[in-house]
């Protein structure tokens, strides 16, 4: 395991790269507006292209759009889409890896149990030595970890996912209107108002 990590550390690093994630968002643009029409990326690329031309009209409603715009809209729009078509699929990728390696530790497929355990083990210890740092010299270790790290329920010290997505979403939503405040008052952009024009669109 450490040495595939050490060989796919230089790999991990070219595809975090920007750059490199745009080329290959591109790339499949070509790809797939290069297909035949009948085939299955030809029909994924008249899905995009509709799905576009519906959002470039939508957008038309709440600004003026002009050629320059369109153009820059679609292609903007096109390239977003994709990246996040690739987003999540490689999301459920990771998931479907993570529970295949899940039940390959479980079973013990392979003998590599201990493998798996070991790495996992030198990630949760990594993971542990910064709390463990501030830990009073008069709080036993146990007692420690278990008001911080794992709890004698066995209940995550964090609130449940959906208490969480609620919070991510509900801070997303604050920056997001801070935003168009600024750009409402300080810009020659009516966030605000493109804004209300799309409520009013989605709601009536």
């Amino acid at each position: 395991m450490g040495l595939i990590r050490l060989i796919a550390a230089p790999l991990r690093t070219i595809v975090r790269f920007p750059l490199f994630q745009l080329a290959v968002v591109v790339a499949i643009l070509l790809l797939l507006q290069a297909a035949a029409e009948n085939s299955i990326f030809g029909k994924i690329f008249d899905g995009l292209d509709k799905l576009v031309a519906a959002t470039v009209a939508l957008s038309s409603q709440l600004f003026e759009v002009k050629s320059f715009t369109r153009s820059g809209l679609t292609a903007g729009l096109m390239i977003g889409y994709v990246y996040l078509a690739c987003l999540l699929i490689l999301f459920i990728l990771r998931i479907a890896a993570m529970a295949v390696v899940d039940l390959v530790g479980w079973s013990n497929a392979f003998g590599l149990r201990n493998t798996i355990a070991r790495e996992r083990g030198i990630a949760a210890y990594r993971a542990w030595v910064p709390l463990e740092r501030i830990r009073p010299t008069n709080v036993p270790q146990a007692q420690w970890e278990e008001s911080f790290a794992w709890p004698a329920d066995n209940r995550p010290p964090y609130p449940p996912l959906a208490q969480r997505a609620w919070r991510g979403l509900l801070s997303y939503a604050v920056v997001i209107l801070g935003v168009a405040v600024l750009l409402q008052v300080f810009s020659p952009f009516p966030v605000l108002t493109w804004f209300g024009r799309l409520t009013q669109r989605l709601i009536g």
